[in-house]
């Protein structure tokens, strides 16, 4: 007996476009699961500032990879492939549709290439002496300059204000003498998926993100950051180096105003939305994009789902 191809759809798209709730109704319809792509919304207590998903939500549609660690607990591509996979084999298993939905452009193409990550392990003494660097005035532009000039793709998707990763690149590039973007080769064609991404003109998405930073606020996005402060999670590295949680911890600790730290969060936001569409380009023919402005999106997407499930025939266990 044959085994067809298990269907592999994403919902992709910048910040605050819309992916959770299309992903959500797209469950219901077609008796679906969503695998979580955001690098954020794995770590406990991190609820208002990464959008998570609520209890309701959750509900209905059950999440995979949401709530795993703790805030001062390391995650990465190489530990997000392996849960990843593991949550789609039981979702298949079980007869439903796995919906990979989220803004990590890194996780999203990596599982549905089906790539492997390559093992370099760490490199103290090299780890040390670049975080030495870093620290120094100017010093993580440098280490992202340096990045750039070893592999300006990797180095659009980083934030130069993201040690941990332009670290890992630089370290990654050191032991194998290759670009860290093109290592690990696809072992499969992601155009076998299909890949919803979802857009809108870029000034209202600015807007959208805003009034989204405001909500939070008025939710308890400042308290959300007190306790992860008060319960010892860094505020310049690791999970909490993200937009909002970073400028509100810099008002904690006095270096802001809550009225700078709200504004920097939102073009910070801003920036994230711009470096998302690095890894999702308008220009990528893999991607089926629905603006979320048009009438019926909900339709436009599931006919497109419908359609490509046809195609790609029922999984055979």
């Amino acid at each position: 007996m044959s085994i067809a191809p298990r269907p592999s759809i994403a919902i992709v798209g910048p910040t605050a476009v819309g992916k959770t709730e299309l992903a959500i109704e797209l469950c219901r319809r077609f008796g679906g699961e969503v695998i979580n792509a955001d690098s954020r919304q794995v770590y406990r207590c991190m609820d208002i500032g990464t959008a998570k998903p609520t209890a309701v939500e959750q509900f209905q549609a059950p999440h995979h990879l949401i709530d795993l660690l703790e805030p001062s607990e390391h995650f990465s591509l190489g530990s997000f492939l392996p849960l990843a996979k593991s949550a789609s084999d039981d979702i298949v298993g079980r007869g439903l549709i796995p919906f990979l939905t989220g803004g990590t452009g890194q996780y999203v193409w990596a599982m549905l290439e089906e790539k492997s990550v390559p093992p370099v392990p760490p490199n103290q003494e090299l780890r040390e002496d670049l975080e030495r660097e870093a620290s120094g005035e100017d010093g993580a532009q440098a280490l992202h300059d340096r990045l750039r000039e070893i592999d300006p793709a990797r180095a659009d998707a980083l934030d130069a204000r993201n040690v941990r990763r332009v670290i890992r690149a630089l370290e990654i590039h050191h032991a194998t003498g290759r670009k860290p973007s093109e290592l690990g080769a696809p072992a499969a064609d992601p155009g076998r998926s299909l890949v919803l991404g979802l857009t809108m003109d870029r000034k209202a998405l600015y807007r959208r993100i805003d009034d989204r930073v405001d909500a939070m606020m008025k939710a308890g996005f400042l308290a959300e950051v007190e306790g992860l402060v008060a319960a010892g999670a860094p505020t310049e590295q690791g999970a909490l180096d993200s937009p909002g949680y970073r400028e509100l911890g810099l008002y904690l600790l006095g270096e802001l105003t809550l009225e700078e730290a709200v504004f920097r969060t939102k073009t910070q936001t801003h920036r994230l939305a711009r470096r998302q569409y690095t890894w999702f380009k308008p220009s990528d023919r893999r991607i089926t994009w629905l603006d979320v402005t048009a009438p019926r999106l909900v339709q436009r997407a599931a006919e497109r789902v419908l359609t490509y499930l046809s195609e790609t025939g029922p999984v055979v266990q």
